[in-house]
């Protein structure tokens, strides 16, 4: 009988595998190449600017905003001191990832400027010992596993010790400020600043080596990072930042070196309230990957060619991603996790008891062309995820081809008869001995053409071949991926990366094979309404899968109902196209992604363009 072995064993221990990996996304990004901003961030991609540049050309916009009345946004330190400079105590809380002794030594300087003495406390001191924080943390790390942890259950008072939170309290003669991650946590009186970093320019600071996880006193590598980030670091955040949202007096980005924009609290409140109720587009982010390819760096403007490649457009990964607010041509990043803390009911509508302040689905584009097929893989079953990872549902997905080349193609479901003792052993021994696999022996390989879609229930074996833009629709779980092949080439990195066949063979549904495959995943589209120049398809979903997909094709214009629900949307062919809610109106490209919140109500689509225009949307069931 053929043994079977522990992969991430193999790879970590005989491998010796264990420094720096990419960061813990789907089939796993590289880590940036370019140092940028004196060593602060890792990565070619360009930092927000401060101010809206005014575009060239029409196209896939890399900066989308939200636009507020007039003076709304304010930019630089010096804005930022005048205004606290009326109180006598302060406290300055923020997100993971905050450039704490940059922030507060430029604050300080326009302090100077002014002629203004601050007495500044700093948070930490009253931090848990690093030993007993490593204590706490690490049953939900997972150990010497490369990529996965679990959910972390607490709160972030519990990486503080109460006694020494008491003792933090402002002389009274002078202006005292309070600040750093937990800030708030001491119970100061005076107004509450919040300082919020959107997680890609974490992972960049991460990156870089100038950024740690709460309660650690040095950076670690990346992946390590980012795995406590996922599991621990933002859990506990979002729960906090949650709880100060209604008593935030001003909110800072702090995203930039070169400066800082902020608002005023209740009129960053009322930004989200508008957000709420209209189309929006969430600000995408791009990385590099093993498999990467160049569809996305000739379609859209403003990228940096000399990256290696594009893999990944995180269009909406919903906690990865932010909303660009801009006023006075000054722009603001937010989380989006603001606006489902802030009114998950109008966001989602009927399906908030369900989700709550999760957001339920994501879009995302996979770029294979002229690169590599993804790895073989497959994802979590919704007991699996639930009982080893904490999540409240697993990764199920699609793939809809918004573009594909020559010779295009997806891998998806097993053969007739495929032995799963067969599978694993021959997986094994390409590991061991370093030999490829014959893929096609087990998996079916399906041709792929624009506008196809491929259904891909948890525990299903698949991947995408070479030649392909997939924007994939998705549930919102990311990371929980289960590597079964890699095709034998290295990350990014040059070292092998890790594969996880142990999790993959506990989780393969080899039922779905031969013709099966063929009859409940490969979507064929209805026809639900038409008009004089529209027409409404359904694209059916597997039974698994909590979300619909419909593609809206029309000449002209369509009047469309969020029916208490939340549409996510992307401009699969044409345009351009404006959408119009209830007080707002939003100008789509082709390949833009856009959401519109339940508490739209009616939303209409007018097409810009000159032919046909095509729009996929996703909802739940």
């Amino acid at each position: 009988m053929f043994k079977h072995l522990d992969i991430t064993t193999i790879l970590w221990e005989q491998m010796t595998m264990k420094k720096e990996t990419a960061s813990g996304m789907t089939d796993q990004a590289a880590p940036g190449r370019k140092d940028q901003t004196a060593g602060m961030r890792k990565t070619t991609q360009p930092a927000l600017p401060l101010q809206r540049e005014k575009r060239e050309r029409e196209g896939y916009d890399i900066f989308p905003v939200f636009s507020l009345e007039e003076e709304n946004i304010y930019k630089g330190y010096e804005t930022l001191a005048a205004w606290i400079s009326d109180f006598r105590q302060v406290t300055i809380d923020g997100y993971s990832g905050v450039h704490w002794q940059a922030f507060t030594e430029a604050l300080n300087q326009a302090f100077r400027k002014n002629g203004i003495s601050v007495n500044w406390h700093c948070i930490d001191a009253a931090l848990k010992g690093e030993a007993e924080i490593e204590r706490l943390t690490a049953p939900f790390l997972g150990g010497e596993d490369p990529l996965f942890g679990r959910l972390f259950p607490g709160e972030l008072t519990d990486f503080f010790e109460t006694a020494k939170l008491e003792k933090i309290t402002p002389p009274g003669n002078s202006l005292d400020i309070l600040y750093g991650t937990g800030a708030a946590l001491a119970g100061w009186k005076g107004p509450l600043v919040y300082l919020d970093v959107p997680r890609n320019e974490i992972q960049y600071r991460s990156r870089a080596g100038s950024v740690c996880n709460t309660g650690r006193s040095a950076p670690r590598p990346p992946a390590q990072q980012y795995k406590q980030f996922f599991f621990v670091d933002w859990v506990v955040l979002n729960k906090h930042r949650k709880s100060l949202l209604p008593r935030i007096d001003a909110f800072v980005d702090q995203q930039r070196t070169d400066g800082i924009t902020w608002m005023e609290g209740e009129n960053f409140r009322h930004a989200l309230d508008l957000v709420v109720r209209n189309a929006f587009r969430a600000r995408p982010w791009f990385e590099a990957g093993a498999w990467g390819g160049n569809w996305m760096k000739q379609h859209i403007e403003g990228l940096p060619y000399e990256e290696i490649n594009y893999a990944w457009s995180f269009e909406l990964i919903t906690p990865e991603n932010g909303v660009i607010l801009e006023s006075s041509g000054k722009m603001l990043e937010f989380g989006f996790d603001f606006l489902m803390v802030h009114n998950n009911k109008a966001v989602l509508g009927k399906a908030v008891s369900r989700f709550g302040d999760q957001f339920p689905i994501r879009f995302d584009f996979l770029d294979t062309f002229s690169g590599g097929n993804l790895s073989l893989q497959c994802h979590p079953g919704n007991a699996y995820i639930k009982a080893h990872f904490g999540e409240n549902f697993t990764q199920d997905e699609t793939y809809y081809i918004l573009d594909a080349g020559e010779n295009a193609e997806v891998y998806l479901g097993f053969r007739e008869g495929v032995s799963g003792e067969r599978f694993r052993e021959t997986l094994e021994e390409s590991v061991l001995d370093q030999v490829p696999v014959q893929v096609e022996d087990f998996v079916q390989v399906f041709p792929a053409k624009k506008h196809d879609l491929f259904l891909i229930p948890n525990r299903t074996i698949h991947c995408s071949g070479v030649n392909n833009l997939v924007l994939e629709i998705s549930s919102t779980p990311y990371i929980y991926t289960f590597k079964l092949y890699d095709w034998l080439r290295p990350g990014l990195d040059g070292k092998p990366r890790p594969l996880n066949l142990q999790r993959g063979f506990e989780n393969l549904d080899f039922s779905m094979e031969g013709e099966r495959v063929k009859k409940e995943l490969l979507s064929v589209p209805q026809l639900l309404e038409e008009g004089d120049d529209w027409q409404l398809l359904e694209l059916p979903t597997h039974q698994e899968h909590f979300y619909r997909i419909q593609r809206l094709e029309f000449e002209s214009e369509m009047q469309l109902e969020t029916e208490d629900g939340a549409q996510v949307c992307n401009l699969v062919e044409g345009g351009p196209v404006r959408v119009y809610t209830s007080s707002r109106e939003l100008t789509l490209q082709f390949a833009e992604t856009f959401v519109v919140p339940a508490a739209a109500g009616t939303f209409k689509l007018v097409n810009l363009g000159k032919k046909k225009a095509k729009v996929v949307k996703a909802f739940v069931k």
